[in-house]
């Protein structure tokens, strides 16, 4: 009786221990906030939370009023009382604190401070104010990623020398690189609907650790808006209405968006409906960017037209439909459920660059679009934020499908054989991403990946004089599959506020398989199979360090890889005039190593941000000439071609310079500024060229005043030039696209725009947002465009919130 008596009152003192504790958490992120300083007013009383963001208050009365002091948060003034059962505080992020969490480089939220990587953001503000026409063009607002289109509907990042499938695109943590993302220039990043993001990071440099095969030269992380809950029996509603129109390329773009949130559920409805007439040019640059003519198809033939307005570029324009829907369900504060649902269609978009073509002094192209691009995905994400298992404190689960539907349409000049080739790729993925906290000082990271893709193609040619349809051969393998299995880890530690180490590895297995069968009745492939298979393991290993307050050094030195995809392994298409890719089956994972070294210094008015970078492509996997059967030619849609083939068969060297500024240089007037220097070569032969997807040094200036209710943005943007001597071979072959100099020889010149944009809040619900780019009518190309970039361009947004 007295050992029942005595276990009894150590329960009841426990209990009674465990109600004086509390939790604080970060408000926006539900992360326990270590180093809390909690205290009274006179401070006779004080507690510091442990690394569970846990504290003991059994010291302090129940009114009495308690504080809560962190650095990177706001201060909270509170009660015992108050607190009621629940024991939890909630601490919001100070705008600083705001602007360094990331979570694109492990998953889950971190310190953008101590992040070794150079990590750019774009928060809904900004992109709010800048209003980007489509999510290519919000990249370029960053400053540091460089956009090339080879049409009106098209925009291909570069990010430190390189591009397109050697980039990687994430969608709310989802990989959208498929299995047929090509080397050529990609531009399915106008998928996402700039008007649904809530934020955007951008990993500069390898991301392969966390993401694997593709993140070779960077990671766009796209975030979209999130379903509020209301936390109360309430309903908490809000909308947007936003319509805008631009004068260059007669834009005309309506979107509305709302939310429903309830206690423990919430909606948001997204849906955007865009149409672009045909672009015009600046009045003021190289005259071989004009559109002096263009083809007409009629029934009784194809015509070429004399272009009344040569500064209107033939045809360019299309339409585009975005939709998104995404509900949350929260029944616990560290426990929730994310299902979003993602539909993007496109009219067909007119492949301007290729319209624009000459053979033999005539225009080559009748019709030359891609058809309807549709995307879709679906991703349910199941987060829990706090556990007290051994194995992790936080777990994500991602369950994702995706279909990328793509066709591509040519018909020759007074041609009656129109060629189309239809592609349609099925995408799964799962993803376990798991956080675990050790001490203070130490975290992991690890996870667990598997990507499933299924390419279905088809080729047809029509003769339009009988409408008789025929088989040819196909873009890609019909049947063919991809997939991806992988293993990471990643360690972070933090000794003290001023020195971060952080460090992982990944391991990953690819299996590409092809059956060549079907397109051997036109090929006649030494093989009727292939399987290709493929190991990688890759690491990355980084320090930051903050000496003092103004100081910030950031070293980081990383491996990247890509795997042979679909593309690279069976693709069949016309790379250029007069030369057709064919499938090669003996491909190997071409791998980069890098090293970074960043310094920042924060005055008080004054940030300087500095980067330099450096990396080393091995095993590179480039198209080359090749031989099919002791042949260097084929017939290709009709035209005898060069034959080429994607090959391990180059190396490359890429380095850069990158500096920004900002300065505050009085109430309500600041400065913004960034510059990129890139440079490299790869190595063709016994000789080394300049690489393709090395952009010319570019840069902005940023001019910004603004108080409550209104802001305004004077900026230059400008452009170096590359000349002759500095572009790639292949681009060389691509005269079409650029200005000559006084030799005769392609090359690109140099540009800049003077630009104003400006913001007036009328209320609380009515914004305007008013900006006229290209103030002086430069005519100009950003380099390998296809397409020149709008001449002077009036943009008129009105967004109504409820």
């Amino acid at each position: 009786m007295k050992l029942f008596f005595t276990i009894s009152l150590f329960l009841l003192a426990f209990l009674k221990l465990q109600g004086q504790n509390v939790k604080v958490l970060n408000s926006v992120t539900k992360e326990p906030v270590f180093g809390v300083a909690i205290y009274n007013v006179d401070k006779s009383k004080s507690i510091v939370t442990n690394f569970r963001g846990e504290a003991d208050l059994s010291e302090f009365s129940e009114t009495e009023d308690i504080y809560f002091k962190h650095l990177s948060h706001i201060l909270k003034k509170t009660t015992k009382e108050s607190l009621g059962d629940s024991k939890t505080v909630y601490l919001e992020s100070n705008t600083q604190g705001l602007d360094e969490i990331v979570i694109s480089a492990s998953k889950f939220e971190q310190n953008k401070k101590d992040i070794p990587q150079k990590i750019t953001s774009i928060n809904s503000q900004s992109i709010g104010f800048t209003n980007p026409q489509t999510s290519a063009d919000l990249l370029e607002t960053s400053g540091q990623v460089y956009i090339q289109k080879s049409q009106l509907g098209g925009g291909s990042p570069m990010i430190r020398g390189f591009s397109t499938n050697r980039l990687l695109i994430t969608v709310d943590g989802v990989r959208m690189n498929n299995a047929i993302f090509r080397g050529g220039n990609l531009h399915n990043v106008i998928s996402i609907d700039p008007l649904a993001i809530q934020n955007t990071e951008v990993t500069l440099g390898s991301g392969s650790v966390i993401y694997g095969s593709d993140a070779i030269g960077g990671v766009m992380s796209f975030y979209t808006q999130k379903p509020r809950l209301s936390y109360t029996d309430s309903l908490l509603f809000k909308s947007n209405i936003v319509l805008r129109y631009s004068t260059a390329s007669d834009e005309k773009t309506g979107h509305f968006d709302f939310n429903l949130g309830y206690k423990k559920w919430a909606f948001v409805t997204n849906a955007s409906f865009t149409e672009f007439g045909d672009l015009k040019m600046g009045n003021h640059g190289p005259n071989e960017y004009l559109r002096p003519e263009f083809v007409v198809a009629t029934n009784s033939g194809d015509y070429i037209i004399q272009n009344k307005n040569p500064q209107i570029q033939k045809y360019s324009g299309y339409k585009q439909l975005n939709l998104m829907q995404k509900v949350r369900y929260e029944p616990y504060e560290n426990l929730s459920f994310d299902l979003g649902l993602f539909y993007t269609a496109t009219t067909d978009i007119p492949r301007y660059d290729r319209l624009i073509r000459y053979k033999d002094n005539t225009l080559r192209s009748a019709e030359l679009y891609y058809g309807p691009q549709e995307w879709f995905m679906s991703n349910l994400q199941i987060t829990k934020l706090s556990s007290r298992s051994n194995l992790y404190d936080k777990i994500k689960t991602t369950l994702a499908y995706q279909n990328f539907q793509e066709s591509r349409i040519n018909r020759d000049f007074q041609s009656v054989i129109e060629n189309r080739r239809e592609e349609s790729v099925d995408a799964y993925s799962f993803n376990l991403d798991l956080e675990k906290r050790f001490s203070p000082r130490t975290q992991i990271f690890y996870g667990l990946e598997y990507v499933y893709n299924k390419v279905m193609s088809d080729g047809t040619e029509e003769n339009i004089s009988n409408n008789l349809i025929s088989n040819t051969v196909s873009r890609y393998p019909n049947g063919a599959s991809w997939e991806s299995a992988a293993i990471y880890t990643s360690i972070k530690y933090k000794p003290n506020p001023k020195f971060v180490f952080q460090s992982g590895l990944r391991f990953n297995h690819i299996v590409s398989k092809a059956n060549f069968e079907e397109n051997n009745t036109f090929l006649n492939l030494p093989f009727n199979a292939s399987k290709n298979e493929a190991g990688a393991l890759t690491g990355t290993a980084g320090i930051s360090w903050s000496p003092n307050n103004i100081l910030q050094w950031k070293l980081n030195a990383s491996s990247a890889f890509r795997a042979p995809n679909i593309d690279d392994i069976g693709k069949v298409f016309d790379s250029e005039p007069g030369s057709v890719v064919v499938p090669n089956e003996s491909l190997k994972p071409e791998y980069a190593y890098g090293g970074e070294l960043g310094l920042k210094l924060n005055f008080s008015n004054v940030v300087l941000d500095m980067s330099s970078y450096y990396t080393y492509l091995d095993n590179a996997l480039v198209r080359r000439d090749y031989t099919l059967n002791g042949e260097n030619q084929i017939m290709y849609d009709g035209e005898l071609s060069n034959i080429q083939a994607i090959q391990n068969a180059s190396k490359a060297w890429i380095y850069g310079f990158e500096i920004g500024l900002k300065m505050s240089i009085a109430n309500h007037l600041d400065l913004k500024s960034q510059y990129s220097i890139i440079g490299g070569s790869e190595e063709a032969g016994d000789i080394e060229v300049p690489i393709r997807h090395v952009s010319p040094n570019f840069g902005n200036a940023h001019l910004i005043w603004s108080n409550n209710s209104f802001k305004m943005d004077a900026f230059i943007n400008y452009n170096g030039e590359l000349s002759f001597n500095e572009l790639a071979p292949s681009e060389i072959g691509k005269d079409y696209l650029y200005a000559l100099d006084s030799n005769g020889n392609p090359y690109s010149p140099s540009w800049y725009t003077l630009n104003l944009r400006s913001q007036y809040r009328l209320n609380n619900s009515t914004t305007i947002t008013a900006t006229l780019e290209n103030i002086t009518n430069q005519r100009y190309k950003t380099y390998s465009s296809g397409i020149a970039a709008p001449g002077r361009n009036f943009i008129l947004s009105l967004k109504f919130s409820l």
